[in-house]
């Protein structure tokens, strides 16, 4: 290694034999391994054989182990960081690092690897864009907004959600997206790996008997709808999310986010709806 580098290092979603060749080589070279689980990640070494010091990077300490992970940088040391799973920052802590990294004119290097986003969307068929948003929101109002993009959006939403969760969330796109298709990738790369496609409803009846859900990240089709924003497309769209039961300011705030259309032009169409 020629001069000090931060290295973001893709750990595997499941399998350990996903891990890249170029990863373990990166691992067996730095200095220090920062990571969110220490535990998990020694048994990720032990599996091939790599000795080095661990620091605990999570989310409750991201600010205080960046000093620490900045002077081991600065003092001449290679850190590698890892999640507990998949690629770095994708949902897990370390923007704050990488700011940080990039301020004191350290050299940041990001190896490609495993991510459950990616493999779970080439798995679900579904060609064309899409867009991450992490875990869904737990937050009623917010969770409820997301689905109203959903609905507008002809862009795949990819998310995460937890086992126990995931009934809810279904529910609630069941409720607002009925014929939409969704995939729900789980347990990806490990023993019970399984795709589900079918639209929520169909989803919920297939998980009802599992006794283990697993990680889950999940794909909703995009819109089939005409991209043409005229103000009577505006209009049906608003009388129908309406109807969905959403409320007129979760979508004032959705439609002007995802059509473009002025806040003010669609609030008269909603007051027009009365």
């Amino acid at each position: 290694m020629s001069s000090t580098t931060l290295f973001l290092v893709p750990t595997p979603i499941g399998n350990l034999r996903d891990i890249t060749l170029r990863a373990l080589e990166v691992l067996k070279q730095v200095d220090i391994i920062a990571c969110e689980d220490t535990r998990h990640t020694r048994k990720l070494l032990s599996a091939y054989e790599i000795r080095k010091p661990l620091v605990s990077y999570e989310r409750f300490s991201e600010m205080k182990k960046t000093e620490f992970i900045i002077d081991a940088l600065e003092s001449g040391k290679n850190v590698a960081l890892v999640s507990d799973a998949g690629t770095p920052l994708i949902s897990d802590p370390g923007s704050a690092l990488i700011s940080r990294v990039r301020e004191r004119g350290i050299r940041v290097e990001a190896l490609p690897g495993p991510s459950a986003v990616i493999t779970a969307l080439a798995a679900s068929g579904f060609g064309g864009g899409f867009r991450f948003i992490g875990f869904f929101p737990r937050q009623k109002s917010a969770a409820e907004r997301e689905t109203i993009k959903m609905a507008l959006t002809p862009e795949h939403t990819v998310f995460y959600e937890s086992p126990q969760r995931i009934i809810a969330t279904l529910k609630l796109l069941e409720r607002h997206l009925k014929d939409r298709a969704v995939c729900l990738a789980r347990e990806i790369s490990k023993i019970h790996e399984e795709y589900l496609l079918g639209h929520a409803g169909d989803l919920i009846e297939k998980l009802k008997d599992k006794e283990h859900i697993g990680e889950v990240t999940v794909i909703v089709k995009g819109s089939s709808q005409e991209d043409s924003l005229d103000d009577d497309t505006v209009r049906e769209r608003a009388a129908a999310l309406i109807r969905a039961g959403h409320t007129k300011k979760d979508v004032l705030r959705a439609l002007s986010e995802e059509t473009g259309v002025g806040r003010n032009k669609i609030y008269d169409i909603l007051l027009r709806l009365e």
